[in-house]
C-alpha cells in the first residue's frame, strides 16, 4: 500500500439534503479515499481547512450498486464516506458557506 498524502484523502463533498441539514450541528460529509483511516481523515480536514478542529470522525464503506446494460450485469464502484464533526469553537468550512 502506497502512502496517502493528506490532499489525496478527501475526494469530494457529499451534497445531499440529509448532509446539508446536519451542517447546523457542525457535521460535514465527504467522499474519502477507500484506504484512508480515521486519523488520516482528521489530519486532512485540519490541514486543508484552516481553523478547523475535528472532534470525531465516523466512516462507512458503501458497496457498489448492481446495474444492468442489456443482458449484462455489473456493479458501480465501491465508495467510502466520512462524517466529520467539528468542535464548538472551530471555524466552519467555507466550502459549504454558499449552499
Amino acid at each position: 500500500m502506497a502512502a496517502i498524502n493528506y490532499y489525496d484523502v478527501i475526494l469530494k463533498p457529499v451534497v445531499t439534503e440529509k448532509s446539508m441539514s446536519s451542517m447546523g450541528d457542525k457535521k460535514y460529509t465527504f467522499y474519502v479515499h477507500p484506504e484512508a483511516n480515521k486519523i488520516q481523515i482528521k489530519d486532512a480536514v485540519e490541514k486543508m481547512f484552516e481553523g478547523t478542529k475535528v472532534k470525531k470522525v465516523n466512516t462507512m464503506n458503501c458497496d457498489g450498486k448492481q446495474k444492468r446494460r442489456g443482458q449484462t450485469y455489473g456493479f458501480t464502484a465501491k465508495t467510502k464516506k466520512a462524517i466529520v464533526q467539528l468542535t464548538e469553537d472551530s471555524k466552519d468550512i467555507e466550502l459549504f458557506a454558499g449552499l
